[in-house]
């Protein structure tokens, strides 16, 4: 696949709804939002990205047919051979074993494959009464979610009115040299190299989270049909990816994810391919290093990833000192997204400028689409919880 021959047109937006903001984590309408998103250059930040709305062949996609039976599968196929890998394929076999303490549950997930049986486990905590939906936690730090943290406010979540499922990443895929070694095996052979176009620890984690809905679709406490997949970091790459797969999940929400998560790949600044790929060689599919040295020769970039997320809900969060994730190309890669949105007639970021950097600790929330820089470094914070919890992620403004 070759860079498309046109570049990112980011279509005028029709505003069908009125602007809303979150300050301290209170969403308000916008006293006076406006009318449109203002057309912007078919260039982002000066540098020629690939249009999320042309096909292959260079035809225009105008539609949201086209979108979902050709364009969209495009964009899939060009991440899967590119950057994250091929996925695993579904268990031959698959098992919960569940064990209940007042409001929480513990699930043990049998997974087998061709070459051997594995498991793994999540945690589901309840809250009082029937839940408004489910956060879906990737988690590469092992937090035990009994014990509530600002990276992980297991009581806000559930005093809210949410559910709260969460997997150690680590269990699916250990985030080291050895990340074959819990499910990965179970699919390949441990005694031969993984083909380069074969996911690796990145696209695993974003299977799990399937596993895991797989089991929030038999439990009988949950709505399985509101559950939003949420990840920091490293985790907020995977939790994009497996959102962008797997259309069961209502919402994905992906937090300072920075680069191969929402940042652009094209800009200079933050984390590069060439470092991220030497850092952690086994996050990615091998045939990403090729681009390296080359990003603007990469086919696609990630403002598509964010695309394949409609006409489901996205929440980007930010922070304003995280140099290495570049706050600024998230920005710049949610806007560019919109397009695809638009064909839905959701293309509201909810953001009043398209002008960098907007107002800190200010949430923006279109119909589908959502947005926040909060103040400070790297980190899931109770300010960023805040905002996820207020955002309405299952009903649309």
């Amino acid at each position: 696949m070759g860079v498309p021959s046109r570049v990112d047109r980011l279509h005028t937006v029709t505003r069908c709804v009125t602007a809303l903001l979150v300050v301290g984590g209170v969403w308000a309408a916008a006293a006076e939002p406006p009318t449109a998103v203002a057309p912007v250059a078919v260039t982002i930040d000066g540098i020629e990205y690939p249009d999320p709305l042309e096909l292959d062949d260079g035809a225009p996609v105008t539609d949201v047919g086209t979108w979902e039976q050709r364009r969209r599968p495009e964009i899939l196929a060009a991440f899967r051979e590119h950057v994250y890998g091929e996925s695993l394929p579904q268990p031959t076999a698959q098992t919960f074993a569940v064990t209940e303490q007042g409001r929480h549950k513990t699930v043990t997930i049998g997974i087998t494959g061709p070459e051997g049986t594995g498991s793994f486990e999540a945690d589901l905590t309840l809250p009082e009464g029937r839940p408004r939906g489910t956060f879906l936690m990737i988690d590469h730090r092992g937090s035990d979610p009994r014990a509530s943290s600002d990276y992980l406010p297991t009581e806000a979540i559930t005093k809210a009115g949410y559910a709260l499922a969460h997997f150690d990443a680590n269990a699916v895929a250990p985030d080291g040299a050895d990340y074959r070694k819990a499910v990965i095996d179970l699919f390949h052979p441990a005694d031969r190299d993984l083909p380069d176009n074969a996911g690796r620890a990145v696209s695993a984690w974003a299977w799990g989270a399937s596993r895991v809905l797989d089991y929030l679709e038999t439990d009988p406490d949950v709505d399985a049909t509101k559950v939003a997949v949420i990840g920091h970091s490293r985790s907020g790459k995977a939790a994009l990816w497996a959102g962008a797969q797997d259309t069961r999940f209502a919402a994905a929400i992906t937090n300072d994810s920075g680069s191969t998560g929402t940042k652009l790949a094209r800009r200079d600044s933050g984390e590069s391919i060439a470092r991220i790929t030497e850092s952690f060689p086994h996050w990615f599919a091998q045939n990403y290093r090729a681009f390296a040295g080359d990003p603007a020769s990469l086919p696609l970039d990630q403002h598509q990833l964010l695309a394949l997320l409609a006409p489901r809900t996205v929440l980007v969060g930010s922070a304003s000192e995280d140099a290495n994730a570049d706050p600024q190309g998230e920005f710049l890669s949610y806007r560019a997204a919109a397009p695809v949105f638009a064909l839905y007639g959701l293309g509201d970021t909810g953001l009043p400028s398209d002008a960098w950097p907007p107002a800190t600790d200010t949430a923006f929330r279109g119909p589908a689409m959502g947005y926040h820089l909060r103040s400070g470094e790297h980190g899931l914070t109770a300010a960023d919880w805040d905002v996820y919890l207020n955002a309405g992620l299952f009903t649309r403004p």
